[in-house]
């Protein structure tokens, strides 16, 4: 495991061992991933961000065939790289620093190693919600006119990759998400629209699910609800949905919408 920070990658653990994976490796970054990982994990080491060759090597002790990159890393730390001297040629032969391309070339680096990327998804499709409500308030009229719209727009800024979040009311784009994060977009969106904000979040067309997995989880609902967000849309299949349970209890708590919607429209 690539484990940066939030709940993503304690949940992608407790998976792996429920589908019977008896060796887990942990490869955590200082001031990112949850010290308490370490108790669920068989062997662990800690790195910097941009210590790719190190962590290869630590991986390649390890035996390790099959990684997973799960959990975010703050953007402030991927502009506060050291990287070292695999990381410097890795970057040297990307020519555009998205979060696709810097992903897929550090996959490929693996692979270099006999190390195979998988899909972040692996051991966590009953987290991938079907079409519909998911919980809190069920969606207006209005409501579901916004969704249409903010569920298009949002998919061609992710086709342009410039963001896969965005937030709308009453058909205006309030805020579309960037380098700076989903949060920070739920916050500017939601601070426009004073309590009636809608947030939208997508996959990009050919969504590579080895990295950037859409997710949804207890601080998403959080933030949105401090924001004044009252609904969150989700891309049905292809949005992890961690911490359930606490998930229904903020939305039933603060009134925030959980729906899931498809490709084609459907809800």
């Amino acid at each position: 495991m690539i484990a940066g920070n939030g709940i993503y990658p304690e949940t992608f653990a407790r998976a792996a061992r429920k589908a019977g994976v008896g060796n887990i490796v942990v490869a955590a970054f200082q001031n990112e991933t949850e010290p308490h990982l370490k108790d669920l994990a068989d062997a662990v080491d800690w790195f910097r961000v941009g210590q790719l060759g190190k962590m290869i090597k630590f991986f390649k002790a390890q035996n390790v065939e099959k990684a997973v990159m799960v959990g975010q890393i703050a953007p402030k730390n991927l502009f506060d790289l050291r990287p070292d001297l695999r990381t410097l040629k890795m970057l040297g032969r990307v020519k555009e620093r998205n979060a696709e391309s810097l992903f897929g070339a550090i996959g490929e680096e693996l692979a270099k190693d006999g190390i195979e990327l998988i899909s972040a998804t692996t051991y966590l499709d009953d987290l991938l919600p079907e079409p519909g409500h998911v919980c809190g308030p069920v969606l207006s009229e209005r409501q579901e006119e916004d969704a249409a719209y903010g569920f298009r727009i949002a998919k061609e800024t992710s086709r342009l990759d410039i963001g896969q979040t965005v937030v709308v009311k009453k058909g205006t784009v309030l805020a579309v998400e960037a380098f700076e994060g989903t949060n920070e977009a739920i916050k500017r969106g939601g601070s426009l629209g004073k309590g009636e904000a809608m947030m939208v979040k997508v996959s990009k067309p050919n969504q590579d699910f080895r990295f950037d997995v859409p997710v949804v989880g207890p601080a998403t609902i959080e933030t949105a609800a401090e924001a004044g967000v009252n609904a969150i849309i989700v891309e049905a299949g292809c949005t992890l949905l961690l911490g359930k349970e606490e998930v229904d209890r903020l939305c039933d708590q603060h009134g925030v919408t959980v729906a899931a919607r498809s490709v084609d429209g459907a809800e």
